[in-house]
C-alpha cells in the first residue's frame, strides 16, 4: 500500500518482474481516512497475511505516523502491518539523484520482498 509516484513505480516494477504473488494498493488519499475502501481492497486478496506501507520519505518523515494507527486499528487483528521506507534522516533527500535512483530501486525491491 503506497501513495503517490512510489505506488506507481512499484506498479512496474512488480510488472516487469512478472510478479503475481504481490499485490499494490494505491491510496489516492490519506483524508479523511477512506477506511472503508482500503479495508475492502485488502480483504479482495484472500490470500493476503501482511499490509505493508510503503513510502519515499525517510522512516521519521511522511506518512507512516498518520497511517500507522490506522491500519492497525483497521487490519491488525488479521494482517500482520510493516513499513518499507528509507532510513530516517534529519533531511527528506539524499541530495544525490544518483542516491534517490539507489534508495529506490532498494526500496521497491524490499517491497517486493
Amino acid at each position: 500500500m503506497a501513495t503517490g509516484k512510489v505506488a506507481l513505480d512499484t506498479i512496474v516494477a512488480r510488472q516487469k518482474a512478472g510478479r503475481k504473488d504481490v499485490a499494490v494498493i494505491r491510496a489516492e488519499q490519506l483524508y479523511p481516512w477512506p477506511a472503508d475502501q482500503l479495508a475492502a481492497a485488502v480483504a479482495s486478496y484472500e490470500r493476503a497475511e501482511e499490509v505493508v506501507w510503503m513510502q519515499e520519505e525517510p522512516a521519521n518523515m511522511g506518512a507512516w505516523t498518520f497511517v500507522r494507527d490506522r491500519l492497525d486499528d483497521m487490519l491488525g487483528g488479521d494482517y500482520r502491518i510493516a513499513r518499507v521506507s528509507r532510513v530516517a534522516s534529519g533531511s527528506p533527500a539524499t541530495g544525490s539523484h544518483s542516491m534517490h535512483d539507489l534508495e529506490q530501486a532498494d526500496l521497491i525491491e524490499r517491497a517486493l520482498g
